[in-house]
């Protein structure tokens, strides 16, 4: 596994910043995730970037080594980043399956927030998906 710094720099002189909550309902690694998962998805941080060290990663968060393995190893698994013995942690192409998948669970989670909404105000699909249609041609 592997980290990567807050506020650190990409070799192409972009910026990734992971910005933690004590507040947060979500665990510290699930911020963690969710945040480079999504500069990795807005090619914020580019393919065959090598992340740092997990031991400097945790150090530069200052959260434990525990925390950042969980984070990097969930990442791996979903596809988003892969070990390379000597190398380190390299961040992979976004594959299309892997895009389309993140961008379709954001849309259902829009879904679902517009239809609690439009529930609340007892309005008709038809209504709705008049919205849907004004909002699509914007």
């Amino acid at each position: 596994m592997c980290g990567i710094r807050r506020g650190g720099g990409d070799p192409n002189g972009g910026t990734m910043k992971i910005i933690l909550s004590n507040q947060s309902e979500k665990p510290i690694y699930e911020q963690i995730k969710e945040q480079l998962e999504e500069q990795i998805l807005e090619g914020e941080i580019p393919e065959d970037t090598v992340l740092p060290s997990i031991r400097k990663m945790a150090s530069d968060l200052k959260v434990s080594v525990i925390t950042t393995t969980r984070a990097y190893k969930e990442l791996e698994t979903d596809g988003f980043i892969t070990t390379v013995p000597g190398k380190g942690c390299i961040v992979l192409a976004p594959d299309n399956q892997i895009l389309r998948e993140q961008y379709l669970r954001r849309m259902e989670d829009g879904f679902l927030q517009a239809s609690a909404a439009a529930r609340k105000l007892q309005m008709p699909l038809a209504e709705a998906q008049e919205i849907f249609k004004t909002v699509w041609n914007m």
